[in-house]
């Protein structure tokens, strides 16, 4: 085989299939990552402002480097720095 190998980013990574052992349904996975991104954009807007009402990322910056808040988001639920909780 010839060529190079593929090296996934953004939402391929992590991997689907590893956050879906971190939830009991791809719907719950998906209503909580887009509630954390959206604290975290919340974030980065009051960080412009001086506020400080929401809580930022809360993994190493290396990690997350130029990515959008719905990724910041998977790779904390796959880093497990933030849980799902069933029925919240």
């Amino acid at each position: 085989m010839s060529g190079t190998q593929p090296n996934p980013e953004g939402l391929s990574n992590p991997p689907i299939d590893e956050l879906l052992e971190k939830s009991d349904s791809k719907y719950a996975l998906a209503a909580f990552s887009a509630a954390r991104a959206k604290q975290i954009n919340s974030y980065f807007a009051q960080l412009q402002e001086g506020l400080l009402d929401s809580v930022g990322p809360m993994i190493n910056k290396d990690d997350i480097a130029e990515d959008k808040a719905l990724s910041i988001a998977m790779k904390e639920i796959n880093k497990g720095v933030v849980d799902l909780i069933p029925g919240e």
